[in-house]
């Protein structure tokens, strides 16, 4: 598949990603490309975030491809279950773990218990080994139970701006394999 011919949502996580993130790099790049808008980043809360996540995916004139980061991959995995069909990939990037979750009170609790069904769509799962929101073994279990594929990212950290990963070249290019094989 080109990217031309699929409908790719971004889905930020936890006060969305700035303009240094690579999901907004990418989203800038990919003419096919938007955003799913939260109404609050800060405050995160399961319905709201699924019911756009999900509007999002009925909106779509073509194929859904997913793009999620950290506490969207979580939401990202919550719409699937309601519209896994409409949507032929998914590329998730370090999910946080439910005892992080547990552990930031901003973040609503019905995020909880993370979705862990198998998916009707290819998956890639990127994972750190040193991420600080979820522990490696849990991210690689997590690709399991999804049947995703995992990749591992080696010290990358959470894999955003603060790790040293605004453009993500190495991920790009890994985005690039995935959807060409779709």
């Amino acid at each position: 598949m080109r990217v031309a011919d699929a409908d790719i949502l971004f889905i930020p996580g936890l006060n969305d990603s700035g303009p240094e993130h690579w999901q907004t790099r990418w989203q800038t790049k990919l003419s096919t490309a938007r955003r799913v808008a939260q109404k609050d980043w800060r405050r995160p809360c399961r319905c709201d975030w699924e019911a756009n996540i999900v509007s999002a995916i009925d909106e779509s004139i073509r194929p859904v491809v997913i793009v999620a980061h950290s506490l969207g991959v979580i939401a990202s995995l919550c719409a699937l279950s309601a519209r896994g069909e409409k949507v032929v990939g998914a590329f998730l990037v370090a999910p946080p773990s439910a005892s992080v979750i547990q552990e930031i009170p901003v973040i609503d609790r019905d995020f909880l218990p993370i979705p862990r069904h198998h998916l009707t769509c290819p998956a890639i799962m990127v994972g750190s080994c040193n991420d600080p929101y979820a522990d490696y073994q849990f991210t690689k279990d997590l690709a399991e139970d999804l049947g995703a594929k995992f990749i591992d990212a080696g010290a990358a950290g959470h894999i955003n701006v603060e790790s040293g990963h605004g453009p993500w070249p190495e991920g790009l290019l890994a985005f690039a394999h995935f959807i060409a094989k779709l």
